[in-house]
């Protein structure tokens, strides 16, 4: 006789440490017990299945037979199976084979049951055997772990994905060929090299944030895909900074990132009298402070979102002032700007003008006013067609 007081208490605390339903955890016991049943006592190729009652002790086993048509199935003799197999290979339309373990013709399965349809499973009980032998129950106990494995990876599965696209709290435990593996609790997230900031260097044990990328539900592969280096990640530390954003009182309407350099974040506000640019960098710039100190003091421009396309290249270029912005075909537009805030507005290797490129979808092309034929050097920069605005879209 079973320890049912024993066996339920095991349940509850499995249910409780993974996190799953208690039904879940004695579905996979019971389909350990009729895999262990199978094993001992049955055909390989019948339908075993069983229940367990926690109350009693009891447990009840049965054979499952589906309901066929005659016509609907292949009736194959031994002697006709090889060649059988052979030809079936080739032909993907084939009927599915009839099976005695598995399958009952209607007809029969009227005398046992007269409302029974086609498709139906029927139930045939089986002896009940208590003892089922050391290979029996070792085939039970793998059932059980991997059924349990299997419940607990979706569970986590389900919780994750509802967290695709936010922000979560991890403590780093190891590194492996040059990824992050990170502690989230219930679940181990990775972060690729291509997803962490290059300025950043991380320590085990550390905490940090996160942005879920990615949930796979794939086995083979990793599950939760993390990033620092996303400028969704952006987005969202500021959202958690910014009550206004959080009542979509200001909202960011575009975003270009160079992770752990240099990050540019159009904003724009949805209510007269609220100035978009001073809630996103807070009282004496505390917020966007806290953004910084986030992504390892990475330098955050905000500039403030126009529909005049005019006023948003020019915005986008700040802290540069501008002159002039010209529009010319081809979302292309020419910059003039003071000679003394040429090298401001192209940035150290470019960067100023290409980061508002990216962020306004429009290639940008910077000169100076007091020479504004002469193209200066890293002053052009492209917005690529696959690129344009894409990342603020994202």
């Amino acid at each position: 006789m079973m320890d049912i007081k024993s066996l339920g208490t095991a349940i509850d605390q499995i249910a409780a440490e993974k996190g799953i339903p208690s039904d879940r955890v004695l579905e996979a016991v019971e389909s350990a017990i009729a895999a262990a049943y199978k094993r001992e006592y049955r055909k390989k190729t019948e339908v075993i299945r069983s229940k367990f009652d926690l109350s009693t002790g009891n447990i009840k086993f049965w054979q499952i037979k589906t309901v066929v048509d005659p016509e609907e199935v292949r009736i194959v003799a031994d002697e006709e199976e090889v060649e059988e197999q052979k030809e079936t290979k080739e032909d993907e339309t084939a009927l599915p084979r009839y099976n005695e373990d598995r399958h009952i013709f209607l007809a029969d399965a009227k005398k046992i049951k007269k409302d029974a349809v086609i498709g139906e499973e029927l139930e045939f009980p089986l002896e009940m055997h208590a003892d089922f032998g050391r290979i029996a129950a070792q085939t039970a106990k793998q059932v059980i772990l991997q059924s349990i494995r299997e419940a607990e990876r979706k569970s986590i599965q389900q919780e994750f994905s509802g967290k695709e696209g936010e922000i979560v709290s991890g403590i780093i435990q190891r590194f492996e060929r040059g990824n992050v593996y990170v502690d989230l609790g219930r679940a181990i997230g990775i972060m690729f090299p291509n997803e962490s900031i290059p300025s950043e260097h991380y320590r085990v044990g550390q905490r940090m944030r996160f942005f879920v990328l990615a949930v796979q539900d794939d086995p083979r592969r990793p599950g939760i895909i993390l990033s620092r280096a996303h400028p969704r990640f952006v987005v969202k530390l500021f959202e958690l900074e910014i009550p206004e954003m959080a009542e979509s009182i200001v909202e960011i309407k575009g975003i270009a990132r160079e992770s752990g350099s240099r990050t540019k974040i159009a904003v724009a506000s949805n209510q007269e009298g609220v100035d978009p640019v001073g809630s996103a960098v807070g009282q004496r710039g505390m917020r966007v402070m806290a953004v910084t100190n986030e992504l390892g003091n990475e330098k955050i421009d905000i500039v403030e979102w126009s529909e005049d396309v005019e006023k948003f290249i020019s915005h986008s270029l700040s802290p540069a002032k501008v002159k002039l912005v010209e529009l010319l075909p081809r979302r292309e537009a020419r910059v003039l700007v003071a000679e003394d805030q040429l090298s401001l507005a192209i940035g150290k290797g470019g960067q100023n003008v290409r980061l508002a490129a990216r962020l306004t979808g429009w290639k940008i092309d910077v000169r100076s006013q007091s020479n504004p034929d002469e193209v200066q050097e890293g002053g052009v920069a492209d917005a690529p067609k696959e690129q344009e605005s894409a990342e603020e879209k994202q």
